[in-house]
């Protein structure tokens, strides 16, 4: 069969499909109407029988002959609702299996998965040239991560699309975060798709796409903080570090913000945590402070 033939096929089943649909759901539409109507009426000829039955045996005969008509026509509408669900049911299937034919024979597809996990990565940045006395240095450049990790990870964990989740929890444990080089080995000595490995990275939020800092800030926002000011000090904090809007980390990479629900320290509210040590009942005045001193006494996570 040509592939014009084909597509006139997929045209023609999607068509017949779309049609019987149509037709199938406005046959239930109008059936179901009609009953409710007769319904009613069946209903209030029943009552007026059942009274007069009472007293005259020949009601009492009708009564029986219409209360056997209802019925009928019950089962009947009841038969034919059954014989046209089905009908609907494989015009829905017929339907669907015409247009994704006709889509594939058009060629058409989604964007090209490589895409999801490319956009994100970022090109090489140039070392940064001497600044002037005075003026705050630039952000380390990233360095080109070494990937032998990564190799003997999926050497570990397995190449199958199964083992993705196991894969990427034990790149985050190597670099703390995901790195781009690191996905893209992946995708290449994996049966996993950029699509899956874009989605999954992104899906779970403990998966992070960009470098973390050397100390961990974990704020506490839980009930007790949060009514003391926590919103206050993380906000204070973010300025301290100059950490940019949408963004977690300082551009030093010195410090990485993590608002928690809760520490467990709901007595020294408000609480924030610098790696494993603790500085409660906090202000916006004296979280900088605080913050500067847990870095220096802690050792980079």
């Amino acid at each position: 069969m040509t592939r014009d033939r084909q597509r006139s096929v997929a045209r023609a089943v999607a068509a017949v499909g779309a049609a019987a649909i149509v037709i199938s759901a406005g046959i239930l539409v109008v059936d179901y109407a009609a009953a409710r109507r007769r319904a009613d009426a069946d209903a209030a000829r029943v009552a007026e029988l059942q009274t007069l039955a009472r007293t005259d045996r020949a009601a009492a005969r009708t009564l029986e002959t219409e209360q056997d008509r209802i019925t009928r026509t019950r089962r009947a509408r009841k038969a034919r609702s059954d014989a046209v669900s089905i009908l609907l049911i494989g015009a829905s299937a017929a339907f669907i299996a015409g247009a994704k034919w006709l889509v594939a024979l058009k060629g058409q597809r989604p964007a090209a998965p490589p895409t999801l996990v490319r956009v994100q990565i970022r090109p090489p940045a140039r070392t940064p040239a001497a600044s002037p006395a005075g003026t705050p240095s630039p952000a380390p450049a990233a360095a080109s991560i070494d990937l032998a990790p990564v190799d003997r990870i999926i050497e570990r964990e397995g190449t199958n699309a199964e083992a993705v989740i196991r894969i990427l929890q034990a790149i985050q444990s190597q670099y703390r975060y995901l790195p781009d080089e690191a996905l893209r080995r992946v995708v290449e000595r994996t049966d996993a798709t950029p699509a899956q490995i874009a989605g999954t990275s992104s899906f779970y939020a403990r998966f992070r796409r960009s470098p973390v800092g050397d100390h961990v800030v974990r704020v506490c926002h839980g009930t007790a903080c949060h009514v003391l000011g926590a919103r206050q000090i993380d906000e204070e904090l973010r300025r301290h570090l100059s950490i940019p809007d949408g963004q977690d980390t300082d551009p030093a990479r010195r410090f990485t913000l993590d608002e928690v629900a809760c520490l467990g320290c709901c007595s020294l509210a408000p609480v924030v945590m610098v790696d494993d040590r603790t500085a409660g009942r906090l202000t916006p005045a004296t979280a900088a402070d605080a913050l500067e001193a847990l870095a220096h006494e802690a050792q980079p996570v």
